[in-house]
């Protein structure tokens, strides 16, 4: 039976709110961007800052936090906005409570982006109001609202790069297009480009010391040491300069491109674009003999590199203490694998230089010891089954794939009520209603193999090995390279004296290896 005292602690009291909701501050922002540096755009800036600023400090209930504006910054990605990027971190620290924006093409062009960034305000219990549509995402429905123009804001976008890219390809078709940026040794003018006069020396004096036996970290270390142009050098920045056309007077267009999907990354070009030669297209610094020669003795230079045994350790040796691909050198007839970082400045990483035959002789030992001990990799294929039984409910691959799929539910009913309100375009319901259901099917179907994808590619690798392992020799009396890229990875360079192989499985093995002097 209850006593008084139960009945005295079960009691309930209400506690009145004290401060009404229609009472509370907000901390208000507000994010504006224009696309260009044109006058009118500058305008259009100034125009957005002076209305946010005085449509904030004319609401009662709301407290101006900052004016947050990008100038001259396309939308279609966000990491280049720095002005946004400071929103978003004073969202994170909880300074802000709803942001305004005029329209979502202002806010973000990539749909993805958009969508991310307003789920994590949300998260965050901060929303987003948008004016020119009337949209506030702190409701439920919005975001399937927010997604539709989105995305028409991401077609505009794409219409409008791929008319641009088109007039630029007609340009070079037709040899009227040049350039928009001046290399260095040139400078940008009304008729093109124009010889630099106090840059051209140091170009020339580059292709000189090439051409004299010097590589281009020996190249790098004299301009730093002479302070020229009053800049940092490096290896890469020489080599650019030895491989460039544009020295001889000529122009190879459309070398890198940028891709079609979102967000666009330039890459190079290997053919998945035409490519356009034009001779003279400017003054030559250098003539076009010593750039021939300079590209013929860097072609020689590499055909030696691959006539070495060296070849089957290319890209696969890294180094242990900065994580830096290793690259070979050739001291005094001695073949050693250095770490790129030590060999331009070795005050950066202490990592030594490791001689080749150590490195052989180590993989020959491990040869050895896989091969007469084949219980190695089959206690390692056990633990990769029992790892992959435990993780396989649990594993953040399945966590995340329920939560897809869950969201996508979420939006497809989402959508279904915007039609039911009559709020989207027939045509549009139909096109994102199979887009979702194409998402539902691909995100069940990734479920279903999830069973077969991580751990049992692992373990046939695992399988392999010991294939490749009984059916290789007893002992190894010298490097095999084509049982070396069968068996190995990668290797790590931890210190002169000890090394790691990671076996196409995954498994890390440590050998050690002699101790050398540089």
């Amino acid at each position: 039976m209850a006593t008084a005292r139960d009945n005295l602690a079960r009691k309930q009291i209400f506690i009145p709110a004290t401060q009404p909701e229609e009472e509370i501050v907000l901390r208000v922002a507000a994010y504006c961007r224009v696309s260009t540096d044109s006058d009118d755009q500058i305008n259009s800036f100034t125009a957005q800052n002076n209305h946010y600023t005085e449509m904030i400090t004319a609401h009662d209930q709301w407290e101006l936090v900052d004016i947050y504006a990008d100038e001259g910054i396309t939308g279609t990605s966000a990491k280049r906005r720095k002005d946004f990027q400071r929103l978003l971190a004073d969202c994170r620290k909880g300074r802000i409570d709803k942001v305004l924006v005029k329209s979502i093409s202002r806010f973000a062009r990539n749909t993805t982006e958009c969508l991310e960034t307003i789920r994590e305000l949300k998260s965050l219990g901060i929303s987003i109001y948008f004016e020119e549509h009337n949209i506030d995402t702190k409701m439920v429905s919005s975001e399937m609202l927010t997604a539709v123009i989105a995305s028409c804001a991401q077609a505009e976008s794409e219409s409008i790069s791929r008319n641009m890219r088109w007039s630029v390809q007609k340009r070079m078709e037709n040899g009227t297009f040049n350039t928009c940026r001046a290399a260095t040794g040139f400078q940008l003018s009304d008729n093109g480009l124009e010889i630099a006069s106090e840059e051209a020396p140091v170009i020339y004096g580059i292709f000189e010391d090439y051409l004299q036996g010097k590589n281009s970290r020996e190249i790098a270390a004299r301009l730093n040491a002479e302070a020229a142009l009053g800049r940092i050098w490096n290896r890469k920045l020489v080599d650019y300069i030895l491989t460039n056309e544009r020295y001889a007077g000529n122009a190879l267009l459309q070398k890198k491109y940028r891709t079609d999907s979102f967000p666009r990354m330039k890459k190079p070009n290997r053919g998945e674009r035409p490519m356009y030669y034009v001779r003279n297209s400017n003054p030559a610094i250098i003539p076009q003999e010593m750039f021939d020669q300079a590209a013929h003795l860097r072609s020689s230079r590499r055909v030696e590199m691959s006539d070495t045994d060296a070849r089957p350790f290319s890209k696969k040796l890294y180094c242990g203490c900065c994580g830096s691909l290793c690259r070979s050198k050739k001291t005094n007839d001695v073949w050693y694998w250095v770490c790129r970082r030590h060999e331009e400045d070795n005050t950066q990483c202490d990592m030594p230089p490791v001689p080749e035959d150590a490195i052989t002789a180590a993989f020959l030992r491990l040869y050895y010891n896989l091969r007469h001990n084949p219980e190695v990799l089959s206690f390692h294929m056990k633990q990769m089954a029992e790892v992959r039984k435990r993780r396989m409910l649990w594993s953040p691959a399945a966590v995340e794939l329920n939560r897809e799929i869950s969201d996508i539910l979420s939006q497809s009913h989402a959508l279904a009520l915007l039609n039911r309100q009559g709020l989207v375009d027939p045509d549009i319901f139909i096109s994102k209603s199979n887009q979702l259901a194409e998402q539902l099917r691909n995100a069940k179907q990734q479920k279903e193999k999830l069973r077969d994808m991580e751990y049992d590619q692992s373990i046939d690798a695992t399988q392999q090995l010991q294939e490749t392992l009984l059916t290789g020799p007893e002992i190894l009396d010298a490097f095999d390279g084509e049982l070396f890229c069968e068996l190995i990875d990668r290797i790590i360079l931890q210190s002169n004296t000890k090394i790691r192989f990671r076996l196409k499985s995954g498994l890390e093995l440590p050998e050690s290896i002699e101790r050398t002097v540089r």
